[in-house]
This record gives C-alpha cells, sequence and structure tokens, in this order.
C-alpha cells in the first residue's frame, strides 16, 4: 500500500468513526423531561426546580419540569416507568415510591421497571413531642407509651408516607400501642402537633425543623442511622436505646427501565456536580436534606434494601391503601 491509499484509508476509517462518536457524545440533543411525581410547592418539587437551571446548563438543553402529582407519588411514577427509555424523560421520586406498590397494587414495579440515575439527598424524620408531652428522651417516651396504651397519638401527612411508615417501626420494635392520625399533608399535621392536638410526630426534617427552632415542638431524636448535621446535638433514636432502627427519606432521580446507559452516566455525572458544590450543600442542609450523590448502582442497592426493610414495616404492621 502506497503513502496515497494509506492516507485515504485512515481518512475513511476517521470519517466512518465520526458519526458514532458523536452518537455517544450528543446526548442531549433536544429538552430533557423532568418528571416531578409529587405536586408544586412541596419539597420534591422544590428540590427540582432547584436542580432545573444548572442542569439544563449543564446539558446545553432545556429541562422542562412536568408535575405528575396524586396517589403519594404513584402516578407520576406510573407515567414515569411507561416513557420511552432513551434518557429524554426521566423523574425525582422520593422513597415512597417503594411503599406505594406494597400497599396498594400498582401496575409497575419500583424495582423492575425502573433505572436508578442518582440519590440526590436524604432527610431525617424528627421525633417531636409537643412541649406538653413530659419527656426528654426515647426512653421516657416508650415508657409513657407502655404505662398509658393508646393514649399517645402521632400524626403524618398520609398513609404509607415515610413519617408514618417511620411510627409504625418505632411501634413495632418497642410493643407500644400509639394511634396514627393521617392527614392531609405534613403541613396540618404539624399544626396540629404544635396546638396540642397530638402528641408526637415522626415529621419530615424538612418542615419540622422551623417548628423545633421557634420552640413550637421539642424534639427528641432522628430516626435515620447518623446524627443530622442540622441537629448535631439531637440523638438518634438507635443510639437512644433501640438499636437497629434506622429509616428517612430520600430523594432521587429514576427513569424507565432498561435506560440508555449512556444517558444515564451523563445524567449522574452532571446531577453529581451540581449537588456536591458548597453552595449547593449549603442550600440543602438548611431545608434539612443531605447531599448523598454516588453511582447509580449504589442508589439501586439502597432501594433494593429499602424494599425489603419496608416491605416488613407495611405486612408486620397491616398497612393497607383502600
Amino acid at each position: 500500500m502506497n503513502r496515497r491509499t494509506m492516507i485515504a484509508a485512515g481518512v475513511a476509517a476517521a470519517t466512518a468513526a465520526l458519526p458514532r462518536a458523536a452518537g455517544a457524545q450528543a446526548f442531549p440533543t433536544r429538552p430533557v423531561r423532568l418528571i416531578v411525581t409529587w405536586p408544586p410547592g412541596g419539597t420534591t418539587d422544590i428540590l427540582a426546580r432547584q436542580l432545573q437551571p444548572p442542569l439544563a446548563a449543564a446539558l446545553g438543553q432545556p429541562v422542562v419540569i412536568d408535575n405528575r402529582g396524586g396517589a403519594s407519588g404513584a402516578i407520576g411514577t406510573g407515567e414515569l416507568v411507561r416513557a420511552p427509555n432513551d434518557g429524554y424523560t426521566f423523574g425525582m421520586v422520593t422513597s415512597t415510591v417503594i411503599s406505594m406498590p406494597l400497599m396498594q397494587r400498582q401496575s409497575w414495579h419500583p424495582i423492575r421497571d425502573t433505572t436508578p440515575i442518582i440519590m440526590h439527598s436524604r432527610v431525617a424524620n424528627i421525633l417531636a413531642v409537643h412541649p406538653s408531652v413530659p419527656v426528654q428522651s426515647v426512653a421516657e417516651l416508650i415508657a409513657l407509651a407502655k404505662q398509658r396504651p393508646g393514649a399517645l397519638a402521632f400524626g403524618s401527612p398520609g398513609i404509607g408516607s415515610a413519617v408514618h411508615i417511620s411510627g409504625e417501626m418505632f411501634k413495632l420494635m418497642t410493643g407500644t400501642d400509639m394511634v396514627h392520625v393521617p392527614y392531609r399533608g405534613g403541613g396540618p399535621a404539624l399544626t396540629d402537633l404544635a396546638g396540642g392536638a397530638i402528641q408526637l410526630m415522626f415529621g419530615n426534617a424538612s418542615s419540622t425543623l422551623p417548628f423545633v427552632r421557634d420552640g413550637r415542638v421539642r424534639a427528641i431524636a432522628v430516626t435515620s442511622a447518623q446524627r443530622a448535621a442540622y441537629l448535631p446535638d439531637v440523638p438518634t433514636i438507635a443510639e437512644s436505646g433501640l438499636p437497629g432502627y434506622a429509616i428517612d427519606e430520600w430523594y432521587g432521580c429514576l427513569g424507565p427501565a432498561n435506560m440508555a446507559p449512556a444517558a444515564v452516566a451523563r445524567l449522574n455525572a452532571a446531577i453529581g456536580e451540581i449537588i456536591s458544590t458548597p453552595a449547593e450543600r449549603a442550600r440543602l442542609l438548611d431545608m434539612g436534606a443531605e447531599v448523598v450523590g454516588g453511582s447509580a448502582e449504589a442508589f439501586g442497592r439502597v432501594m433494593a434494601e429499602d424494599m425489603e426493610k419496608i416491605g416488613r414495616v407495611v405486612r408486620d404492621a397491616h398497612i393497607r391503601l383502600e
């Protein structure tokens, strides 16, 4: 082969490779749809809208938020799993994506029908009591609950919420009898807690922190495995005499099943970089959320672990949605 033939062959090979390389680098080439599985104004929506501008800048394409709230995230998740798996549709979900199918039959499965992209953040629940409740610790609360079975009521934003699951896990592990009072949202439940209509709540930190900070309720523990950075002096329930107790609420990004690997990698890298900036970490911490990030595979493992853990609580506490 002479020099001219060699050059021609090299150019032909390089040209043939260009479309493949461009295709691998191209995602996204058009707007990306971000389904938010809760209505506007809630924590999930706020986190998604904080993410939207920097993610659009990182991807070089608009990110269009599509709120599909209802049925504790089940409606939006159903929309998500039916979307094309090319990467142009993904969703911001909460850990209720695990609990909902366990309590009520759904047309989708949270593990089989989704692709993990990245865990965005975690929010511990705060075990808070009304100031009139004569307890300062988890041990004292357990003792009071056993002395007065059925007399203490805890509120939640609804059946199957992470707040509800936290309370039912506590009851199962302590053998106590407390009454669950479901509300239509965390706000009304916290208002009743502050007013003394209910005695305690395993409240989402994002919404409960303002009540703790102004003294309307008293925090005696957090539900997470480690102490929360925003309440460093408040112990975990596990270290307060209930070893093995650990549950929190997470927010994460999922795609449909078998989502294009290149799109998963691109979104994971872009979102991971955004949430790891000091400014974003500080902003989330002020909301009561702690950044997680990490690989898609790590997120998938957490989902599988939660499926088992929450499944036990749902089964043993006989939690069902009609």
